[in-house]
């Protein structure tokens, strides 16, 4: 039996007849020592994603080790692979071509890697050539000749007494465990904390050096890069330098692949960067841990779309390691898996709390010209021009404006609830002008709302956007230094003379002293955006500006500007009372009575209606599975989401790659874009 690949016939590998390999004649000579080698070939074809069977020429056998790159003959052309395994016998019963060239005989693919690779890519429906292409940086030459084989010698590392886990029940016991080699799964709600030996990055630092004195390697999980440098300078704190590499995306071609040899090699056990660094070849991992869950830089932007969080359970189940996620907030995935005990919830007591976290006080909608003209020139609360002016006499003030262009979306006049609709519970927003509000999943319009919260029957239009600048903020303040973070211009830290801040979401620069007061302006810019996930993205990006602001105990003040008084918004209350597992677990309620993600497994497919109809269609999909869509997202272009239970996901996942591989050995032209599990169905 064969297959056309690219014109050219290849005969399938027959898993039932093992036979000597049969060399392709006028060869060179074969090795006697397991003479087959299954490769993976980076073919980038869906229905051609399995290891292919090659001959180990007698000049080859000692280089083509599992793990190693190879160049190998494929479909015509040469192609890159990787070794994942040597036999003495074949399983395909014809003639096997050999290896054309063993690119570099380090083992650069390590087993338990390759076994995560496998899982993620089942889990997200998707190819295991993408996942190594995540997984493996490139390699450089260079890099390999430079660094030695052997690391220098690092000094032992005596057993820790963490102040930073002493702060929450069951903190001391997880690092033990830790350091007994055990595998713990918890998920820390971590307190504000302006002291360096408190913060979150010596929390993350104290773990991975629980795990050095087991004897146990780790890898430490960040949005971006100037986290990066904050828990690199908590570990050299810690444990001194030459025990972590920094290992990131962002890195040039031979720095990254140095650091990546440096792990593989053993020179080090620690591993600290953004998501490049969740498939770090780390020898006897023994913990996992990520900081902020809800950032969405912990979402890989290529196929297939993997997650920080999945890619991290997945290799702590893979290789016994313990898994730690922390945060100023609890996402609902994280909470489900609290729920479900896959994970521990660890939080501090309310006394503590109580000390730790600045006091917040909600100013409304408006401004008060009569009283403030200051205040109403700056588009400020009252309240908040009061805070600002008198916190500007002990130090920095920090004002976070949201970021412009949010879509629009609809919600309740009067209790302003997120208006949702009643077919799906997807989010109603409006289309243009006139039109009647229109659900953005499945596309039913709402011909006679009714919030299910208050009964109210008006519905008001979203804020788009911030209206606040730092202009008029500093016209409100004269005299005042300003300072503006944002993007392209993000600021990593400020000292703690008095001076304005001004910054969106996720830009706020570092006060070694913390922030005498906090203002967040705008709180409908956020809360109204058309996202599944927008009240729990608002209080995480207000906790973390919150997080870095003193202490009540210390005078610290938060102004939360923008949102009414006369009704309660679950995620203003989590913010004033400072209780973000009360607002995910109600989040997580409503998501199971709706039946919306994480509750539920979801694929997204974009594309032309003919393509979309044609893939579903084909996919063998259960009773449970719901259909919502398909709905136009561009001209020609329209999306169709489709939601399993939980129960289903795995059966769901193998449909997606199995329509995948199908679309590619019939090489389907239109395009196709399917994603499982993404953060919102509706983008």
């Amino acid at each position: 039996m064969s297959e056309s690949v690219e014109g050219t016939q290849l005969e399938l590998i027959q898993p039932s007849v093992r036979s000597r390999p049969k060399p392709k004649s006028g060869g060179e000579p074969i090795t006697d020592v397991d003479p087959v080698a299954s490769v993976v070939v980076d073919t980038g074809l869906a229905h051609l994603d399995r290891p292919f069977e090659y001959l180990v020429p007698a000049s080859m056998a000692d280089d083509a080790v599992p793990g190693a790159r190879v160049k190998v003959r494929f479909a015509g052309q040469d192609l890159d692979g990787f070794v994942v395994a040597r036999a003495a016998e074949a399983e395909h019963e014809g003639r096997l071509a050999t290896i054309r060239r063993v690119v570099s005989p380090e083992a650069v693919l390590t087993p338990a890697v390759l076994e995560s690779a496998r899982r993620v890519a089942g889990h997200y429906g998707g190819v295991l050539g993408d996942v190594l292409r995540l997984a493996v940086p490139p390699r450089h030459a260079a890099a390999e000749k430079a660094l030695p084989v052997e690391g220098p010698e690092t000094e032992d590392v005596a057993p820790l007494e963490s102040a930073a886990w002493s702060r929450y029940a069951g903190g001391p016991a997880f690092v033990s465990r830790v350091t007994a080699g055990e595998r713990p799964f918890a998920s820390v709600l971590v307190a504000p904390a302006i002291e360096p030996e408190l913060a979150w990055p010596r929390l993350l630092a104290d773990a991975a050096t629980a795990a050095v004195v087991g004897g146990r390697g780790s890898i430490l999980i960040v949005p971006d890069a100037r986290d990066v440098a904050r828990v690199e300078a908590a570990l050299i704190e810690r444990l001194g330098k030459g025990h972590h590499v920094r290992l990131s995306a962002d890195q040039g071609p031979q720095a990254r692949y140095t650091a990546y040899l440096k792990v593989l090699r053993g020179h080090v056990r620690i591993v600290v960067g953004t998501r490049a660094a969740a498939f770090a070849p780390v020898a006897d991992l023994g913990l996992v841990a990520w900081w902020d869950d809800g950032d969405d830089l912990h979402d890989e932007p290529r196929a297939p779309y993997p997650h920080v969080r999945e890619v991290l359970g997945v290799r702590a189940e893979v290789e016994g390691a313990a898994l730690l996620s922390a945060g100023h907030t609890r996402t609902v995935a994280m909470t489900q898996w609290c729920a479900t005990g896959r994970a521990v919830a660890l939080e501090v007591d309310r006394s503590t709390l109580r000390r730790s976290v600045a006091r917040v006080r909600v100013a409304g909608e408006g401004s008060d010209l009569a009283r403030d003209p200051a205040a109403a020139r700056a588009h400020l609360p009252s309240a908040a021009w009061q805070v600002a002016k008198d916190a500007l006499t002990r130090g920095p003030v920090l004002v976070q404006v949201p970021r412009r262009g949010y879509l629009p979306a609809l919600s309740c006049q009067d209790c302003r609830r997120p208006a949702r609709c009643t077919v799906c519970a997807g989010p109603l927003g409006l289309r243009a002008p006139g039109a009647p509000p229109t659900c953005r999943w499945c596309g039913a319009v709402e011909t006679r709302f009714e919030c299910p919260n208050c009964g109210s029957p008006r519905l008001r239009s979203s804020v788009v956007g911030a209206r606040r600048t730092a202009e008029e903020l500093g016209r409100a303040f004269p005299g005042v230094p300003v300072t503006t973070s944002g993007a392209g211009a993000v600021v990593d830290e400020v000292d703690d003379r008095p001076r304005l801040v001004i910054s969106t979401p996720g830009a706020e620069p570092v006060a070694p002293g913390g922030y005498a007061a906090c203002l967040l302006l705008d709180a409908w810019a956020l809360l109204d955006r058309a996202s599944l996930d927008a009240a729990e993205e608002t209080l995480r990006r207000w906790t973390n500006a919150v997080a870095l602001c003193r202490g009540s105990a210390h005078g610290g003040v938060v102004v939360l500007a923008g949102t009414p008084t006369h009704t309660t918004i679950p995620a203003v209350e989590g913010l004033v009372r400072w209780d973000p597992a009360w607002f995910a677990e109600r989040e997580l309620a409503e998501r199971v009575e709706l039946g919306l993600p994480p509750t539920t497994r979801v694929a997204a497919l974009t594309g032309a209606r003919p393509a979309l109809h044609a893939a579903v269609e084909e996919m063998r999909l259960g009773p449970a599975v719901r259909r919502l869509g398909p709905l136009p997202v561009a001209e020609g272009i329209e999306r169709l989401v489709l939601t399993a239970p939980l129960d289903e996901g795995e059966q769901l996942a193998a449909e997606v790659a199995a329509m995948r591989a199908r679309r590619s050995a019939r090489k389907e032209t239109a395009t196709l874009t399917v994603k499982l599990d993404p953060r919102d169905p509706t983008s």
